[in-house]
C-alpha cells in the first residue's frame, strides 16, 4: 500500500502561520506520509493535486475573530471548483489549525468555519486529540496544547514578535501532533478501505 497524500493549505500574513504550517508538514512526515504545502494568496491553481490528496488539513490566521479574507476567497473558490465540479472531496480527511497574537483572540470560531467548511465538502473532520494543558499549578508554557484548544491545533504569536522567534515551541509540538495524526489516520482510512475492498 502506497503512503497517503496530505495536503496543507494555509494563508499566513505575517509568517507565523507559515511556521505553524511547518510544523503541521514535519509531523505528517513522521508517518513517511507525501505531504505537500500550497499557500493561498490570490489566484490559486492547485486543485488537481488537491483533488488527488487522502487529507487536507486547512490552516488560517484569526483576524478579527475569523479567518482571514485571503483564505475565505480559496473558500469561496472551492464552490465551483470542488463543489459543484462533482463532490471532489468527499470522505477525505480535514483538520484546521490557527494563530492569533492574542491567547484567546476567538481561534476558536476559526477552527468551527474551517470545520464546517470540510462538513459542506463531505470531509472526516479529525480533532486534535490532546487534553487541554497547563491549567494546573503544574502546568508550563512548555506543555502541548497549552491553550486548551479542541478542535484543531491553536498558536499563540505577540505581536510585537516576528515569526523567527514565534509562535513558542510548544505550539509548533502541538501543530507536529496535528500533522501526525491527521496522516495516521488518513493511512488506517486507506487500510481500512483496502481491507474492505479484499473482503468484497
Amino acid at each position: 500500500m502506497t503512503n497517503p497524500i496530505v495536503s496543507i493549505v494555509y494563508h499566513s500574513g505575517y509568517g507565523h502561520t507559515a511556521k505553524q504550517a511547518e510544523a503541521v508538514a514535519n509531523g505528517a512526515r513522521k508517518t513517511e506520509a507525501e505531504v505537500f504545502l500550497y499557500e493561498v494568496d490570490g489566484s490559486f491553481n492547485k486543485w488537481e493535486a488537491l483533488t488527488k490528496s487522502d487529507a487536507i488539513i486547512f490552516g488560517s490566521p484569526t483576524y478579527m475573530g475569523c479567518i482571514s479574507a485571503q483564505f475565505k476567497a480559496f473558500m469561496d473558490e472551492t464552490s465551483n471548483t470542488v463543489f459543484a465540479a462533482g463532490f471532489l472531496w468527499k470522505d477525505k480527511i480535514a483538520a484546521g489549525f490557527t494563530n492569533s497574537a492574542s491567547r484567546a483572540g476567538d481561534k476558536s470560531q476559526t477552527l468551527s468555519t474551517l470545520s464546517v467548511f470540510a462538513a459542506q465538502h463531505g470531509m472526516h473532520w479529525v480533532n486534535l486529540g490532546l487534553p487541554p494543558a497547563n491549567n494546573t499549578t503544574s502546568g508550563s508554557e512548555q506543555d502541548l496544547n497549552r491553550l486548551g484548544f479542541f478542535t484543531g491545533a491553536a498558536a499563540q504569536s505577540n505581536a510585537d514578535e516576528g515569526p523567527e522567534v514565534a509562535p513558542p515551541q510548544a505550539d509548533l509540538l502541538t501543530a507536529s501532533h496535528l500533522g501526525e495524526r491527521v496522516a495516521t489516520v488518513a493511512k488506517q482510512l486507506m487500510l481500512g478501505k483496502q481491507h474492505l475492498k479484499q473482503q468484497a
